[in-house]
């Protein structure tokens, strides 16, 4: 009953009129995207795998290719054929195609994380040495979390600033994907923009990201800190999901300290560099081109750029809190969009 009520709502299809006239069988087969759709010898008790197999082999491009060239000599390439048409077809049938990336200088680009136009050359200039005075009672409660935290990561990490760099970055990336996010939902409940700051917030964490994608080149986590990464993770995430809701002055006041922290981290992984403590290895390849540094750039010069983009988000973060210290919402002033 059910199979031929939805069989004669799609034979009803082909009755259409268009603009120009009755739609032709071609019409409909490339609006519809599959075959025999308005085929008048349709059974209609046919089940319904008999539509699955038309919309897939509907478009197979490389089907034919293949079949010629199993009729030739044996030992031809049907194999690898094959592999191509199974990747063709996909990505036919979707209508996606799969571009190469390439260089400024034509060659390859070799990185799926980020495209060349996501690459910016990091200012660091930037004043390492601002602080935010607390002066209220929700600035003290964020200094002193932030200072709370940071005790138990000295006693885990102590001089291990590669490792501790990777493992942080695993929770640096949180707020502002948190904070996108509610933003993000918040412009849907209330049909209003947001001033930006969703794009903002979602490129912190991006950037975040990339800190990690780059220190994981540099130090390998072993099991037991893949395993505390789940678990602080899972911990954090959920704590500043809450805390956003419930003040986003607070959130971003908690984030903009924590800034400061991994600003005095990465000056003090400096020193330890200077002083011949830990080697100065030559920068991952993902770090020269993230950050557009020279061929021969160090570790060192990617500590520079990563502590320069940290002392970026702590002045984005302190910024949006002193937004709602105004009494304001964050859409009421521009976001710095593309600030590094």
């Amino acid at each position: 009953m059910a199979v031929g009520r939805a069989s004669r709502l799609l034979l009803n299809r082909c009755n259409l009129v268009g603009a120009q006239g009755p739609l032709s069988r071609n019409a409909v087969v490339g609006r519809f995207g599959f075959r025999e759709i308005c085929n008048p010898y349709i059974d209609v008790a046919r089940p319904m795998s008999f539509w699955r197999r038309s919309q897939t082999s509907a478009i197979d491009p490389v089907s034919e290719k293949a079949k010629k060239a199993s009729s030739g000599k044996p030992g031809d390439n049907v194999t690898n054929l094959v592999k191509d048409s199974e990747s063709d077809k996909t990505t036919s049938y979707w209508g996606i195609p799969q571009n190469k990336v390439l260089r400024h200088d034509g060659t390859t680009w070799q990185w799926r994380c980020f495209k060349p136009g996501d690459t910016y050359t990091s200012d660091t200039k930037i004043d390492l040495k601002k602080h935010h005075v607390p002066d209220s009672y929700i600035d003290k409660i964020a200094l002193w979390t932030v200072k709370t935290l940071r005790w138990p990561t000295d006693i885990f990490f102590q001089k291990r600033y590669g490792c501790r760099a990777m493992m942080l970055e695993t929770v640096a990336a949180v707020p502002g994907m948190v904070g996108g996010m509610l933003l993000h939902l918040r412009s849907l409940r209330r049909f209003e923009h947001s001033g930006g700051w969703i794009k903002t917030l979602l490129e912190e964490a991006e950037n975040e990201r990339m800190h990690l994608m780059t220190f994981m080149e540099v130090a390998k986590p072993l099991w037991h800190e893949r395993a505390l990464v789940f678990i602080v993770q899972g911990i954090f995430f959920n704590a500043y999901f809450i805390l956003y809701l419930v003040s986003p002055r607070l959130a971003h006041r908690i984030v903009g300290y924590l800034e400061e922290e991994a600003i005095y981290s990465y000056t003090e992984y400096l020193k330890e560099i200077d002083n011949g403590h830990l080697p100065n290895v030559p920068a991952p390849a993902i770090a020269i081109d993230y950050w557009q540094l020279p061929k021969t750039a160090t570790i060192r010069d990617v500590v520079v750029v990563v502590r320069a983009d940290e002392a970026h988000h702590r002045d984005v973060n302190h910024f949006a809190a002193d937004i709602h210290v105004e009494g304001k919402a964050l859409k009421d002033s521009p976001a710095p969009a593309g600030y590094h």
